[in-house]
């Protein structure tokens, strides 16, 4: 499937598509930040976004979903104990947890 304007937008700036283990991929890694871009808006898909940020070990992760769904992912990623920051898809609200 093709991706939409603002999925490959929230991936600039950024080395694409890096190869990650069990033959999935990250959308982006920027420095010392991976950067994984969610539109799914359902728990299925941001667990999985989740589990693929959590194989970088050693560097800041970015969650982004559309802004509907923030409190959703933020949630999860309690729930999983992950320290992430949580954005919408435009990058003007963000939510950490700890």
């Amino acid at each position: 499937m093709a991706e939409s304007r603002s999925h490959k937008k929230g991936k600039t700036g950024a080395k694409k598509e890096v190869p990650i283990s069990g033959g999935r991929k990250l959308d982006s890694i920027r420095g010392n930040t991976a950067i994984e871009v969610e539109r799914g808006g359902n728990k299925q898909s941001i667990n999985k976004a989740l589990s693929r940020l959590s194989t970088q070990t050693n560097k800041s992760k970015l969650l982004k979903v559309p802004q509907k769904d923030m409190e959703m992912a933020v949630d999860l990623a309690i729930n999983k104990q992950m320290n992430v920051i949580v954005s919408n898809l435009g990058g003007t609200k963000r939510k950490k947890t700890n």
